[in-house]
C-alpha cells in the first residue's frame, strides 16, 4: 500500500529516503498508529449511523403521524442534523472529549464537561490520530450519534410543536445534556471513571432522549382529540422501510462503537442481531395473545425496543445476555407504551418514553450481571453489585440533571415564544402551518 503523506508526492531525481527525510516525523508515526482495517470500518459505521437518522428515523416517524403533519417530521429530522452538525463543528466536540482540564485529583468542573482547546476543530486534521483511527473519523462518528439524539425526543411531541420552538430547544438541550453526558461516561469524566458500563449508549442517548421526550409531552400537553379521537399512522408501509434502515444501521451504531475492526465489533454486531428478533417476537407474541392479532407496528415497535436496550451492553454481553435483554424489552417496553402512559397521560405520540427511555434504562441495568463470563460476558472479575451500583449511579446522576434542564429549558421557550401551534394551526397540519407545504398533492 502507497501511504500519501501531506499531499506530498515522490519527486523525479530523488531517492524514497531523501523525499522521506524532508516529512515531519509526527505525520510519519501518526500515519503508522492509523489501522486501514479499523478506518475503512468506522467510515463505514459512520454512514450507517448517520442513515439512521436521514432517512431512517424520519421515515420511521413521519408514517406514524397523520397525512398532513408528515413533511413537518421529516423537516424536523433534517433541521436537527444541520444544526447539530454546525454546534458539534464549533464547540460541541471539545465540550464532549477535550478532558485537557481533569482535576488530578478530587472533582472539578471538568469531571463532567470537556474543555474548549478543540473548538473549531482546532488541532483536528488529517494528520491527527485517535486510537487507531484519524482523529477526523472519530470526530465525525461521534457527530452522529449526537445528530440522531435529540431527533429521537421529535417522537414525543410529534403533530404540537411549534417548529421554532423544537429547533431551539434541540440545540440548547444537546448543549447542556447531551455533550455532559458524552464527556462524564464516553470522554473519561466522572462516570466513567466510577466504571460505568455504557457501551453504544444506553444512557447517554436512550435515556437522555426517554427522559427529555417525557418531560416535553407533559410540558407541550396532549394533541386535540387524543385519547377520544382516532389518529392512526398514515402511512405503515413507510414506518416499517423506516424500521428496516434503523434495524440495519444499528450494526454501525453498536459495532462501530468498537472503534475498530476486531471481536468486539463482531460480537456487539451479533447480540444486535439477536436482541430486537426476540423482542420484536415477545411484543408480538403479547399482542396475539391479547388482541388475537400480532400487528405489524407491534413487531416494528418491538423491534426498536429491542436494539435500543442491547445497545448499552452489546460490547460486553454474548448471546444469553442479548436473550434476557430482548425479551424483558419486549414486556416491560410493550408495559409501558401502552398500560402505563395511559395510567399516567401523557401524550408521547410516538412511543420514545416507552421505547427507548425504558429500553435504555434496561440494557444499562442488566449488563451489570450479563457482562460477567459466567453468564457468557467478557468481563471475568465483574463484581455485579458493584457494578449494578455503578450503573444505578449513571443512571441516576444523568437522569435527574436531563430532566431538570430539559423542563427549565422547555419552560423558557413556552414564556418567550410559546411551545405549541395555535388549535386551528394544529387542525390543518404543521406542514401547511409551519411549512406552506403538502406531503401529498393527489
Amino acid at each position: 500500500m502507497t501511504i500519501r503523506r501531506n499531499g506530498v508526492r515522490a519527486l523525479p531525481g530523488l531517492g524514497i529516503g531523501a523525499a522521506l527525510c524532508v516529512l515531519p516525523a509526527f505525520n510519519a508515526s501518526a500515519q503508522d498508529a492509523i489501522d486501514t482495517g479499523d478506518t475503512a470500518w468506522i467510515i463505514v459505521a459512520s454512514a450507517l449511523v448517520l442513515f439512521m437518522m436521514i432517512p431512517g428515523l424520519a421515515m420511521f416517524y413521519a408514517g406514524l403521524v397523520r397525512t398532513k403533519n408528515v413533511l413537518s417530521v421529516y423537516m424536523q429530522c433534517f433541521a436537527i442534523t444541520a444544526a447539530v452538525t454546525i454546534i458539534w463543528t464549533l464547540f460541541g466536540y471539545s465540550l464532549a472529549f477535550d478532558g485537557s482540564g481533569m482535576p488530578e485529583e478530587g472533582i472539578g468542573l471538568h469531571s463532567f464537561v470537556g474543555g474548549f482547546s478543540k473548538v473549531f476543530m482546532s488541532g483536528v486534521d488529517a494528520n491527527s490520530v485517535s486510537g487507531t483511527i484519524p482523529e477526523p473519523l472519530f470526530f465525525i462518528f461521534q457527530m452522529t450519534f449526537a445528530i440522531i439524539t435529540p431527533g429521537l425526543i421529535v417522537g414525543a411531541f410529534a403533530e404540537r410543536m411549534k417548529f421554532s420552538a423544537m429547533l431551539i430547544f434541540s440545540m440548547i438541550w444537546v448543549v447542556l445534556v447531551y455533550f455532559p453526558a458524552v464527556y462524564m461516561v464516553w470522554g473519561g469524566g466522572f462516570l466513567a471513571q466510577k466504571g460505568v458500563i455504557d457501551f453504544a449508549g444506553g444512557i447517554v442517548v436512550h435515556l437522555t432522549a426517554g427522559v427529555a421526550a417525557l418531560i416535553a409531552a407533559i410540558l407541550v400537553r396532549p394533541r386535540r382529540g387524543y385519547g377520544t379521537t382516532p389518529m392512526p399512522p398514515h402511512n405503515l408501509t413507510m414506518t416499517l422501510t423506516g424500521t428496516a434502515m434503523l434495524w440495519v444501521g444499528w450494526f454501525g451504531f453498536n459495532g462501530g462503537s468498537a472503534l475498530g475492526a476486531n471481536g468486539d465489533a463482531a460480537m456487539a454486531i451479533v447480540v444486535t442481531q439477536i436482541s430486537p428478533c426476540v423482542a420484536a417476537s415477545t411484543w408480538a407474541g403479547i399482542e396475539w395473545i391479547r388482541n388475537g392479532k400480532p400487528s405489524a407496528l407491534g413487531f416494528a415497535t418491538g423491534a426498536i425496543a429491542g436494539l435500543a436496550a442491547i445497545t448499552p451492553a452489546s460490547g460486553n454481553v454474548g448471546a444469553l445476555g442479548a436473550m434476557v435483554i430482548g425479551f424483558s424489552a419486549g414486556v416491560i417496553c410493550y408495559w409501558a407504551s401502552t398500560t402505563l402512559k395511559r395510567m399516567l397521560g401523557y401524550d408521547d405520540a410516538l412511543d420514545v418514553v416507552g421505547v427507548h427511555g425504558f429500553g435504555g434504562v434496561i440494557g444499562t441495568i442488566l449488563v451489570a450481571f450479563f457482562a460477567s463470563e459466567a453468564l457468557q460476558g467478557n468481563m471475568a472479575d465483574l463484581d455485579m453489585g458493584s457494578q449494578l451500583g455503578a450503573q444505578l449511579l449513571g443512571l441516576g446522576l444523568v437522569g435527574v440533571w436531563c430532566a431538570i434542564v430539559s423542563f427549565v429549558v422547555l419552560k423558557a421557550i413556552d414564556v418567550a415564544i410559546g411551545l405549541r401551534i395555535e388549535e386551528e394551526g394544529e387542525e390543518v397540519g404543521l406542514d401547511l402551518t409551519e411549512h406552506g407545504e403538502a406531503g401529498y398533492n393527489l
